[in-house]
């Protein structure tokens, strides 16, 4: 384990700490680099994931992709948490807290934007950097492409419906711009790069050298330029918003409570059933952090489509994005913790 990798949870801190403090050091700095965005997505971080997702897509194996349907377990886990469960939860989650245990002090219009924005959250599962967890936790880089493939597919059909269920608005205006750009960039262009590169190190093997040990050498060598474009992007998504958490502490807080409490129940629920299934580690992990993780882009961007920029949904899917990584890493960690209870193969 590299050095940043075997420290990252300090390192992630400091990172937090050093945003929030440069974003109030520096705010026109940081709202220039905020406003570099098409569609909702910030292009600075698009690049920022773009260098974490890349190392993974090298270790994508085409050839093993036929053989995905012979594992069916991770893609039922990954179906039925993120579209049959995870949305209801979250809103039933947001219901509790602040129709109920947060009445007191959550004025109740503001209860209502506030659960709005948690079932954007719910009802859009990770795209990006689900691949960064996943190689964090030494996932099955094929079965993960597959997973969250599956996940844009159902999300192109399924996202719109349930939110206009949830939301009891009809006219849900998909940002397909959104959509369509993430997707783009943070799975079709690294996948293709990942290939080609792929190809060139199988092609290029050193003298005596297996295919894959060359690709393991390479990607071994790229991984800390990977985690430094994580802390990277903790640094920048604190500096955009630190402001915020400064402003207005208590409620960030209290915004934070079920997204908390939602994170390590879905994470508890998937990584539950892949244990009881028996399935592998290396897909099981990513399985369960798939379920957990949020495509806070889309979220974001349609909270500002629907309620404004700054209204109480907007805020939240804000407060989402900040909790994501924290919450993320930590159950990387228990995760790798945990990797002796699963099976190696299935």
């Amino acid at each position: 384990m590299g050095f940043f990798e075997k420290w990252l949870s300090v390192w992630v801190v400091l990172c937090i700490a050093a945003g929030i403090g440069l974003g109030s050091a520096f705010p026109g700095l940081f709202r220039f680099l905020a406003s570099l965005e098409y569609a909702s997505v910030n292009l600075v971080v698009a690049v920022l994931i773009w260098g974490m997702v890349y190392p993974m897509m090298v270790n994508v194996d085409f050839a093993s992709l036929r053989h995905i349907g012979d594992r069916p377990k991770g893609l039922v886990i990954t179906i039925v948490v993120n579209w049959l469960i995870k949305p209801f939860t979250m809103v039933a989650l947001g219901i509790l807290f602040f129709e109920v245990v947060f009445a007191d002090i959550i004025a109740p219009a503001d209860a209502q934007q506030y659960i709005a924005g948690l079932i954007l959250l719910g009802a859009a599962p990770c795209t990006a950097m689900v691949f960064v967890w996943s190689q964090l936790t030494r996932g099955d880089a094929t079965y993960t492409l597959v997973q969250v493939s599956l996940n844009d597919l159902i999300m192109v059909f399924a996202f719109a419906p349930i939110v206009a269920l949830l939301l009891g608005v009809t006219d849900i205006a998909v940002p397909w711009q959104t959509l369509i750009l993430s997707v783009g960039l943070y799975v079709v262009i690294p996948l293709v790069a990942g290939a080609m590169t792929r190809s060139w190190l199988v092609n290029h093997a050193g003298r005596g050298e297996s295919p894959e040990t060359s690709i393991a050498r390479f990607t071994g060598g790229i991984k800390p330029f990977s985690v430094l474009a994580l802390l990277a992007t903790v640094v920048l998504l604190f500096g955009f918003q630190g402001h915020v958490i400064l402003d207005r502490p208590l409620l960030i807080a209290l915004l934070a409570v079920p997204l908390l409490v939602q994170s390590y129940g879905i994470f508890a629920l998937a990584y539950g059933a892949a244990y009881l299934w028996r399935v592998p580690f290396n897909v099981a992990a990513p399985c369960a952090l798939i379920g957990t993780s949020n495509f806070f882009e889309l979220a974001v961007a349609v909270a500002i489509s629907l309620f404004g920029l700054n209204s109480g949904a907007a805020l939240t899917t804000v407060v989402g994005v900040l909790v994501e990584v924290p919450v993320m890493l930590s159950l990387v960690a228990f995760a790798n913790r945990t990797r002796h209870m699963f099976p190696a193969t299935e």
